[in-house]
């Protein structure tokens, strides 16, 4: 009889990877020296199976074609790469690689993170697994996990936040990879926005610390927004150009948007971010 594929996100390469440099991003934040950036140098360099297996992971979660049948060449290609690499090593490699995250993190914490891309890691988890052991699994549940692959590869619209990943630069210097990780959350920030002030940063640091948390972090938004709405309608009367006040106007009528959905996406985290540095920026012109 098949067996059931299990997904198990404390034995997923790709999630590992992920909540360890969401890791460092909380740590770096809260001005910590991080353990992480020495347990991904250590297990996730380019001489360890784990390393490459994570190349692999990389690959698939990037790589994008539009011909269907490209995309099942390049998965059967990436599955005979994994074939190649040992899986007793693997399994060594992430029992130790566990061992030292329980040591140096709750791991209660630690494992409640977020993955935006969690599906796709899972899958790729799954079809991997399906694909490179002799146990025979569900083919329903075979054939989904390598649909959710395929889907993602021919999409034609490529995801800004695969572009800018922490991997291709973890074997640089701790300095280098700090800077690095702390824009995880602020990649899509707008690039003329040189610093973050408190209030932002404060909003950085509860998204990452209540990632598990979603209603700590609605209840913290939706403070903000009325704060931030406050603000700007103190602001109104005093600014005398018609466009700008329109302009402002409208800011003030499109922030409780923040307020919507139960969970706190990256792009409303965002856009509170943008709220804060216009609030920054009227300020200064009303000063005095």
């Amino acid at each position: 009889m098949a067996k059931k594929l299990k997904h198990s996100k404390i034995k997923n390469t790709g999630i590992l990877f992920e909540l360890l440099t969401r890791q460092i991003t909380a740590d770096v934040l809260d001005g910590k020296d991080s353990k992480a950036v020495k347990i991904v140098k250590t297990f996730f360099n380019e001489n360890t199976v784990l390393g490459k297996e994570l190349q692999l992971y990389r690959l698939l979660s990037e790589k994008h074609y539009k011909s269907e049948s490209k995309a099942n060449e390049f998965l059967d290609l990436i599955i005979k790469s994994r074939r190649k690499l040992s899986s007793a090593k693997i399994r060594n490699e992430k029992y130790n690689l566990i061992k030292v995250i329980k040591e140096s993190y709750q791991v209660e914490d630690f494992f409640n993170g977020r993955i935006s891309n969690y599906k796709l890691l899972a899958s790729i988890s799954n079809f991997i697994q399906s694909q490179v052991t002799n146990e025979d699994f569900q083919p329903d549940q075979v054939l989904n996990s390598k649909f959710t692959i395929l889907e993602h590869i021919t999409n034609k619209n490529i995801s800004d936040e695969t572009k800018d990943k922490v991997l291709k630069e973890y074997n640089k210097k701790d300095k280098d990879l700090r800077l690095l990780t702390y824009k995880i959350l602020v990649d899509k920030f707008n690039k003329k926005y040189k610093t973050l002030d408190e209030s932002q940063k404060t909003l950085l640091k509860n998204y990452i610390n209540n990632i598990s948390n979603t209603n700590k972090m609605r209840e913290f938004v939706d403070s903000e927004v009325l704060s931030v709405q406050k603000e700007l309608k103190l602001h109104l009367p005093k600014v005398k150009d018609k466009v700008t006040k329109i302009k402002l106007d409208e800011a003030v009528k499109q922030i409780p948007n923040l307020t919507k959905g139960k969970v706190i996406e990256e792009k409303q985290v965002l856009t509170l971010m943008r709220y804060y540095e216009l609030v920054k920026e009227i300020n200064n012109v009303h000063k005095g």
